[in-house]
């Protein structure tokens, strides 16, 4: 991911670590200390998210970020969130990064990877007090769009992929 001013070196040095195997000192479930190791994960993405208040999904920060990747040998893995600074944190905003997400794909871009809506069933979100019921099915973190919202998004998003699988198949 992104840091949170929107800088991506550091999100791409980190899919490069990833890539790695690791050994590091940690703590078992039972408490005693050992050493993990891992093989290291080659499936790694960066997603952009934004930062510093300004949004990072437009077609230019996708292929900035890509290119990125290209340079230090990595997969073009790129997921778009809608949220956050994408969206000036107003969920109902996520649908128009959605719209340029899919004007990319029917574009024909093959950049991104995924996107990550901010969704629940019960559109807002709700604060847990004392002795107050919750809403089921409405967030208590972040504000989200509703399942509506992101049914319709999820259909945008297939209908951009079948265009561009549509155009660039042989005729």
């Amino acid at each position: 991911m992104n840091s949170t001013d929107g800088a991506i070196q550091v999100a791409v040095d980190a899919v490069n670590s990833a890539g790695h195997p690791h050994s590091f000192l940690s703590v078992t479930k039972d408490g005693h200390s050992a050493i993990f190791s891992t093989a290291g994960n080659s499936d790694c993405h960066v997603i952009l998210r934004g930062g510093g208040g300004k949004p990072n999904f437009d077609a230019a920060h996708v292929a900035a970020t890509s290119a990125k990747l290209q340079n230090a040998g990595l997969k073009r893995g790129v997921m778009v969130d809608f949220s956050h600074a994408n969206s000036q944190k107003d969920p109902e905003r996520q649908h128009l990064v959605c719209e340029d997400v899919c004007h990319q794909l029917r574009q024909g871009s093959q950049q991104v990877c995924g996107v990550m809506i901010e969704s629940h069933l019960v559109a807002g979100r709700q604060d847990a007090k004392p002795g107050q019921p919750l809403t089921y099915g409405q967030s208590i973190t972040d504000a989200c769009i509703g399942w509506d919202g992101t049914e319709t998004m999820l259909q945008q998003l297939a209908d951009a992929v079948e265009a561009r699988r549509a155009a660039s198949s042989p005729a």
